[in-house]
C-alpha cells in the first residue's frame, strides 16, 4: 500500500486490514462506530471523520439527494486545514430486494447487491483495469471509506425485507447476514453531469433523444463487457462527462438553426466514442462470465498451491495473528463484513480471505443432511466446501434412537476446536480424514439457551488474543472442510475431472459396495480409531466417505482395501485412558 508521503498520514501497522484483496485502514470514529479507509481515502482522513460530515445538523442542511432507488446524497465536509471535499454517500442495500425492470430481471435473474466490501473490491479492481484490452479504461469515482455507525437499526428502519432476509436464512441457516448492521460507501464526487442532462441542456429531445441515449448507453455496457464486468441496472444517467467536456459542449457557437445542436451531438458523442466518461453506481456491478471463470481459476489455482503448503508459515499481515487451539495451528482474525471471528487451519495467511463468509455464504448450496445443517456450496472463487452448523451445546434431538442419544446426553457435542483437533491428530497418525479448513463464529448474537454448557466450561482457558474466549456460549459457530475430491498433493497438479466422494449408505444405494463390504469397512475404521485410542463408536454410515477417481473406480489403500475417509468428528472421543 503507498501513499503520497506530503498527503498520507501516518498509519499504526495494527490498524491495516485487508479484506478480498483491498488494504483499509481502520479507525474507531469519535461516535463509537468503525471507519475503514482505502488508500483513496487515507489522504483525507480528517476531513472524512464523522464530525466534518455526518454531525446530524450539518448533514441534513448540507446533503443534496441524487437520483435513484437508494438512499445517495452528495455532501460536502466541513472546512478543515481550508480545505473540504464533496463526497457521494451511499446506504449499502445488501439484503434488500433488488428493484430492477423486466429486462433486467429476465437477464439477471440472480442478481444480489453488493456487500461494501464486494463493491469496493470490484471498483478497485475495474480501476485497476488489468482484464481485458489495455487501450480500454473504465473511469469510476474514487472510493474513500466505509463507515458502520455504532448503533443497530430496528428492523422498520434497515429497508431490507424480511422475506428476502428470511429465504436467505433458510437457504444459510445460523450465518450471520447483519440485516440490522447500517454500512455506509463514501466516494469522491466527479465534477460533472450525466449524459441524460447534458443530452437535455443540449437541446435533443424526442427521438433522436430516445437514440443517442441508447448509443451512449451501449458504448458504456461495450467498454465495461471489453474489460469483464457488467452493472445489471446499467442507464444513461450512470454515464457521467466531466465537468470540462460539459463546458466543451456547452461553449459551440451558435451557427445557424440546427447546426449547433448537430455540432453539441457529434462532439458529446466524440467523447464517449473516446472513453472520455465515467461510470457510477456500483451496487449491482459483476464480472461477466468469462471474467469470473478467469478470476475463479487463477484463484483457484493459488488457492490449491496455498492449501498444499498450508503449514508453511508466511508473511503475518497486522490484522491477522497465528495462533494455536488444543494443538491445531490457525490464522486468526476478525471477520470486517460481520463482527464474527475466523480460524483458518494452518500458517499461510493468503488463505484467510478463501474463507471470509461473503465468498461462501451467498453462493448456491445443496443440503448433504436430512438431519443436520450440512450443506456443499462451490465459493466466488471456484472452491467446492461443506459448511456445517456445529451442535456444540445442544442436546441430542428427538428421533436419535434411545442408546445412541444416551452417550450423546453423556459426552456431549465437539466444539469445533475439538472436531478440527481430533481430525488433526487423525491425520496424522495415517488415519485417511476430510481435510478441515476453517471455523467461523457469527457475529450476531444467538437467541437460544445452549441445555449442554459442558464444553463452554472445559473451553474457558482458551482464550483469543485479545483475550476473549475462543468459544462463546451466545454466538453461533459454522465450521468449513474440503469437499473431498482428492488429496491436496494431487488435486494441485489436475486440470482435468477430479475424484468425487461417496458415502457408504449412498454406495450401498448405488451398487458401488454390498452390504458385508459395508459392515467390514466400517468396523475396519472403528477397529483403527480403537487402536489409537479413539471411540468411534457413535459414527454413521454417512460420516463414512469413499473416493470414486475419474475412471469410475473406488480409491484403495496398499493393501486394496477401499480407502474410507472420515468427514464428522462431534461424536469421536478420545477413549479413556489406560484403555488399549
Amino acid at each position: 500500500m503507498s501513499f503520497q508521503p506530503e498527503t498520507a498520514p501516518l498509519v499504526a501497522p495494527e490498524s491495516l486490514v485487508e479484506v478480498l484483496g483491498v488494504v483499509y485502514v481502520h479507525r474507531k470514529t469519535s461516535d463509537g462506530g468503525d471507519m475503514y479507509l482505502t488508500r483513496f481515502g487515507l489522504p483525507f482522513a480528517d476531513l472524512l471523520e464523522v464530525e466534518n460530515w455526518y454531525e446530524p445538523s450539518w448533514f441534513h442542511l448540507h446533503r443534496v439527494p441524487l437520483e435513484g432507488t437508494s438512499a445517495v446524497y452528495r455532501v460536502r465536509t466541513k472546512e478543515v486545514r481550508g480545505l473540504s471535499l464533496e463526497l457521494v454517500v451511499k446506504n449499502s442495500r445488501v439484503g434488500e430486494d433488488v428493484p430492477v425492470d423486466t429486462r433486467t430481471l429476465l437477464e439477471f435473474l440472480n442478481a444480489e447487491f453488493n456487500s461494501p466490501w464486494e463493491e469496493f473490491a470490484l471498483v478497485m479492481e475495474m480501476r485497476d483495469g488489468k482484464y481485458g484490452p489495455p487501450e480500454i479504461s473504465i473511469h469510476t469515482q474514487e472510493p474513500l471509506a466505509i463507515y458502520v455507525p455504532p448503533e443497530r437499526m430496528q428492523m422498520w428502519q434497515s429497508g431490507r425485507s424480511q422475506e428476502r432476509i428470511n429465504r436467505l436464512k433458510k437457504r444459510h441457516p445460523d450465518i450471520d447476514i447483519d440485516i440490522l448492521r447500517q454500512y455506509k460507501m463514501i466516494y469522491g464526487w466527479i465534477e460533472g453531469k450525466n449524459a441524460v442532462d447534458v443530452c437535455e441542456e443540449a437541446g435533443v429531445a424526442g427521438e433522436e433523444l430516445a437514440g443517442l441515449l441508447a448509443t451512449i448507453t451501449k458504448k458504456a455496457i461495450s467498454d465495461l463487457d471489453a474489460k469483464g464486468y457488467v452493472i445489471a441496472d446499467m442507464k444513461p444517467d450512470h454515464v457521467i462527462v466531466s465537468g470540462e467536456n460539459v463546458e466543451r459542449i456547452e461553449r459551440l457557437k451558435e451557427a445557424g438553426p440546427g447546426e449547433t445542436l448537430r455540432r453539441k451531438v457529434e462532439l458529446l458523442t466524440e467523447l464517449i466514442g473516446r472513453g472520455e466518461y465515467a461510470v457510477v453506481d456500483y451496487e449491482l456491478l459483476m464480472r461477466t462470465p468469462p471474467h469470473v471463470q478467469a478470476v475463479a481459476s487463477a484463484r483457484r489455482h493459488s488457492y490449491l498451491d496455498d492449501q498444499r503448503n498450508r503449514f508453511i508459515a508466511t508473511p503475518i499481515p497486522p490484522h491477522l495473528e497465528p495462533v494455536d487451539v488444543l494443538g491445531v495451528p490457525y490464522i486468526y482474525g476478525h471477520v470486517e463484513s460481520t463482527g464474527g471471528r475466523l480460524w483458518v487451519v494452518g500458517r499461510n495467511a493468503r488463505l484467510f480471505d478463501y474463507f471470509l463468509p461473503e465468498r461462501w455464504r451467498k453462493t448456491p448450496s445443496w443440503r448433504l443432511s436430512a438431519h443436520n445443517e450440512v450443506y456443499y456450496t462451490v465459493t466466488k472463487d471456484n472452491i467446492h466446501i461443506v459448511w456445517k452448523a456445529s451442535r456444540v451445546g445442544e442436546r441430542p434431538a428427538a428421533d436419535i434412537p434411545g442408546p445412541k442419544a444416551a452417550k450423546i446426553a453423556e459426552r456431549g457435542y465437539n466444539s469445533p476446536f475439538e472436531a478440527f483437533a481430533i481430525a488433526h491428530d487423525l491425520g496424522s497418525k495415517g488415519i485417511p480424514v476430510v481435510y478441515v479448513r476453517a471455523i467461523y463464529m457469527t457475529g450476531s448474537r444467538k437467541a437460544e439457551e445452549n441445555p449442554d454448557r459442558s464444553r463452554f466450561e472445559s473451553h474457558r482457558h482458551l482464550l483469543n488474543p485479545d483475550g476473549t474466549p475462543v468459544l462463546q456460549e451466545d454466538r453461533h459457530y459454522i465450521t468449513l472442510r474440503g469437499y473431498y475430491n482428492g488429496a491436496d498433493t494431487w488435486v494441485a497438479q489436475q486440470t482435468g475431472q477430479l475424484c468425487r466422494p461417496m458415502n457408504l449408505v449412498q454406495a450401498v444405494a448405488n451398487g458401488v459396495i454390498t452390504h458385508g463390504e459395508f459392515v467390514r469397512l466400517y468396523y475396519r475404521i472403528r477397529h483403527r480409531l480403537e487402536d489409537i485410542g479413539y471411540d468411534g463408536s457413535l459414527l454413521a454410515g454417512n460420516d463414512l466417505l469413499l473416493a470414486i477417481d475419474p475412471r469410475g473406480e473406488v480409491l484403495r489403500e496398499s493393501d486394496g482395501t477401499p480407502e474410507v475417509r472420515i468427514c464428522s468428528f462431534e461424536l469421536i472421543y478420545p477413549l479413556p485412558r489406560g484403555k488399549d
